[in-house]
């Protein structure tokens, strides 16, 4: 798995993407964050806190981890490379892990510096200080997790398909659905006290339950068991490339 790993991460940096990744995501949460006129902005909220990074990134990482994870297995299915992978002496499982490792190892690089908006928010505080490190926090935690669960999602779809287009829109859809989907249904049907229980099913829920500071085992068995579904997905599907 280490072998798999680092060679994601070699061509995510020995080419422009891994910089690109990273450039994109710092570029759009900054223009939303402290440019843009609008509910994102935080100078014209009026609180020194980190929701409006936390309740946008989900968005902007809905797009970004399949435009990173897209190109997995599709590359190696396109240059003809897959065979030759398969034949490692790895498992199947390894080898997906490595994939995912790769990928969401790049993704904890590209937020590491938005903790420098941490700092500024602490700054501007009234008066300093003034700001919710448990809630801020358990957002990360959240964060990671969702970007866990995108990032999974994205690798299942790459094994699917010689086509990055096609993995990348199938990854984006799947991620949609299972990410505000069930919120949608839950919000737009009158079923009670079932909405919740429907709810419940999407990652909205529990990445919202974990930016409150508060973190549940169940939330987190949630991703995890998210991550743990696709990634067997994509070996069930790498084991008919085998046979």
């Amino acid at each position: 798995m280490k072998a798999i790993l680092l060679k994601e991460f070699r061509s995510f940096f020995g080419s422009p993407i891994g910089y690109l990744v990273i450039a994109v995501f710092l570029l759009l949460n900054g223009l939303f964050l402290w440019v843009f006129e609008g509910e994102y902005n935080i100078l014209n909220s009026g609180f020194a806190d980190m929701t409006p990074f936390f309740t946008i990134a989900p968005w902007i990482l809905l797009f970004l981890i399949p435009a990173v994870t897209m190109r997995s297995f599709s590359d190696e299915k396109k240059q003809g490379t897959m065979e030759l992978l398969l034949t490692k002496p790895l498992s199947l499982l390894e080898i997906a892990g490595g994939k995912f490792l790769g990928s969401f190892v790049l993704l904890i690089i590209a937020i590491l510096p938005t903790l420098v908006y941490v700092k500024v928010i602490y700054d501007l505080g009234l008066p300093e200080g003034n700001l919710d490190f448990g809630s801020t926090l358990g957002s990360y935690f959240g964060l990671l997790f969702l970007m866990g669960a995108y990032t999974a999602i994205g690798i299942y779809t790459s094994s699917l398909s010689d086509n990055q287009i096609v993995s990348f829109l199938l990854a984006v859809l799947l991620s949609f659905i299972l990410y505000f989907g069930f919120q949608g249904i839950a919000n737009f049907t009158a079923l009670g006290s079932f909405a919740s229980v429907i709810a419940g099913l999407g990652m909205d829920y529990h990445y919202k339950s974990m930016s409150r500071g508060v973190l549940d085992t169940r939330d987190m068995i949630y991703f995890i068991s998210i991550v743990i579904l696709f990634l067997s997905l994509t070996v069930y599907k790498l084991k008919s490339y085998k046979s």
